[in-house]
């Protein structure tokens, strides 16, 4: 199976860091071997780990659009000019706590307006009324008459009709009243709008709003959500529904303020069920608990997701794998004359500070085509290597050319897998201290 090897331009930076290195220790060397020694400078200096046995956790990495919980971009109903702005960038409010004030002037003439109509409408339905009362004695009147046959049929005639027009009189005074109290009561709810309130408890940001700007219902003044219940969504393609479900283990990537990364462990929450016609994608969402306040709201995170375990194999580091350049056969360099007496020598000494590690004599190096059977982000699994041998993970274009031995720096996989997850410019940094470091002890 041929894969592209992986963290290229990492395993470049990588074999810098070591010849960086290498290099103050040749010059170390130079000052104290003998001259019968001197042969051995073509013999290149790598770095090798023991591969070890076991399962490796099946990961697939995303990277994650940060989101607060309830994220609520704020917009007026109500067109008018900015009067007052409470709130700041960053400050916390409560539901319902004043944010921007609008000017009310045209507001507060509207609603005189209404309420001088509502009361005109109140005395029109009074005298509708007593028309209808008037109308209503009339007709009582009418009817006792025609009982004794002292009034006319048109005169009954008539005064029905008078007395509907009455009672239609006040059916229609009450709806203009009606109306009227509707309308007043919109003038006062524009005027309750005038004043713009947090719709949840959370943090305020991208504040848009200044005093004198014309607000109308498309600007938006704020944005607004709850920065301590945040959500970090990813995007799923049709193939990975197999493997990723919801319930899994998700673990968040952020630095914190002094550059480390910093891993927030949650649970994959929820997958939307709907793919996109053209993408043939999918959203899922993780929720997340911003105790430590390292994550904010548009950032974007790596994020890992457990979705198992692989078949029980030999480990090596990703950076140990090698592609033959002309076959194109994949496999590592190991140093099969190292055995588990060798140590990896630590990094650093008692104070912290970066120290030039031992290298040993010229051992005899050989490549080894090997099967990769699993792929995590950091290790692999393979088949075709024991678990315990030493297997070259930095300097192995060194031995393309067909060297066959090499001083071997021993590392742990504690050192390898830091090193695997720096970026450019840290490894640039590691590089020019660990060259400062073995000059320093030259100097010594």
């Amino acid at each position: 199976m041929i894969m592209k090897k992986p963290f290229k331009v990492t395993n470049l930076l990588l074999s810098a860091l070591l010849i960086a290195s290498l290099s103050a220790c040749s010059d170390s060397d130079s000052n104290n071997a003998q001259n019968t020694d001197r042969g051995n400078s073509v013999i290149p200096s790598v770095e090798a780990v023991q591969a070890r046995f076991g399962s490796l956790p099946l990961v697939e990495r995303f990277s994650g659009n940060v989101r607060s919980e309830n994220q609520v971009p704020l917009y007026p109903q109500i067109s008018g000019t900015v009067e007052q702005v409470f709130v700041r960038n960053g400050q916390y409010v409560e539901k319902g706590e004043k944010l921007v004030q609008l000017n009310t002037d045209v507001l507060q003439k509207q609603l005189q307006q209404a309420e001088a109509g509502y009361k005109i409408n109140n005395a029109q339905l009074k005298q509708s009324k007593a028309q209808l009362a008037e109308v209503q004695s009339e007709f009582k009147r009418t009817k006792q008459l025609e009982e004794k046959d002292l009034t006319s049929d048109v005169e009954v005639e008539q005064i029905e009709a008078q007395l509907l027009s009455a009672e239609a009189n006040v059916e229609l005074a009450e709806a203009r009243l009606e109306q009227a109290a509707s309308l007043v009561e919109e003038r006062r709810d524009e005027l309750d709008k005038a004043v713009i309130r947090a719709p949840i408890s959370g943090t305020v940001g991208q504040r848009n709003a200044e005093i004198g700007m014309q607000a109308n219902t498309g600007t938006q003044l704020f944005l607004i959500g709850d920065l301590t219940k945040l959500k970090v969504e990813i995007i799923l393609t049709e193939n990975m529904l197999n493997k990723i479900q919801v319930g899994q283990s998700a673990r968040i990537i952020v630095e914190n303020g002094d550059g480390q990364k910093v891993p927030i462990n949650a649970k994959l929450s929820r997958i939307s069920p709907f793919l996109n016609e053209i993408t043939r994608s999918t959203e899922a969402e993780i929720d997340v608990d911003n105790v430590n306040g390292l994550l904010r709201p548009g950032m974007f995170v790596p994020v890992d997701i457990f979705f198992g375990e692989s078949q029980q194999a030999t480990l090596i580091p990703v950076s140990a794998l090698y592609t033959d350049p002309t076959s194109g056969e994949q496999g590592v360099f190991i140093a099969s004359s190292l055995g588990s007496e060798i140590k990896p020598v630590s990094d650093t000494s008692n104070n912290g500070a970066v120290r030039p590690r031992s290298m040993t004599e010229p051992t005899p190096v050989q490549f080894k085509p090997v099967d990769v059977i699993a792929q995590g982000r950091m290790e692999l699994g393979v088949n075709g290597l024991e678990s315990g041998q030493w297997i070259v993970t930095v300097g192995q274009d060194l031995l393309s050319e067909g060297r066959t031995q090499a001083r071997i720096r021993t590392m742990s996989w504690e050192r390898i897998f830091q090193l695997q997850q720096l970026q450019r410019e840290d490894l640039l940094k590691e590089i020019m201290q660990e060259r400062d470091g073995a000059q320093n002890n030259v100097t010594l």
